[in-house]
């Protein structure tokens, strides 16, 4: 075991009571190895903790997909094979589907920005690239 000191800080917030940053600290033992770390915590509490924090990276993963315009099939292509501490494989993206996903999820106003685009592309004229105008 060794002795880790844990540092938290609560940035000043004047509009919520809080004038100044505030921070706190605790030192804890630590296991050095996973058998230390069965010993200490038991595999249930070991095993809870790491599911709960996998599911805390995989709702995060879903949130910025969605924003992206990723479709929930999308998701499950590029995540459903994922496993904690190993960076996802990139799945190959059908670009239809994931136009049609953007399209879906913009406002309407960019969704006819969007088919604008598109009817320009479609009769020959220069599209200006993505994003820039």
């Amino acid at each position: 075991m060794k002795s880790v000191t844990i540092e938290a800080e609560v940035p000043a917030k004047p509009e919520k009571g809080i004038p100044v940053a505030l921070q706190g600290q605790v030192t804890v033992q630590f296991p050095e190895t996973f058998d230390e770390a069965k010993s200490y915590c038991g595999e249930e509490a070991i095993l809870s903790n790491a599911l709960s924090n996998w599911t805390v990276t995989l709702q995060s993963n879903i949130r910025n997909g969605r924003k992206r315009g990723e479709t929930n099939e999308q998701i499950q292509m590029r995540l459903g094979s994922a496993k904690p501490g190993i960076a996802a494989q990139g799945a190959r993206v059908d670009p239809l589907q994931a136009f049609l996903g953007m399209f879906a999820a913009s406002t309407p106003e960019k969704q006819a920005e969007l088919l604008n685009e598109l009817k320009k592309k479609a009769a020959g004229t220069p599209v200006a690239a993505a994003g820039k105008k």
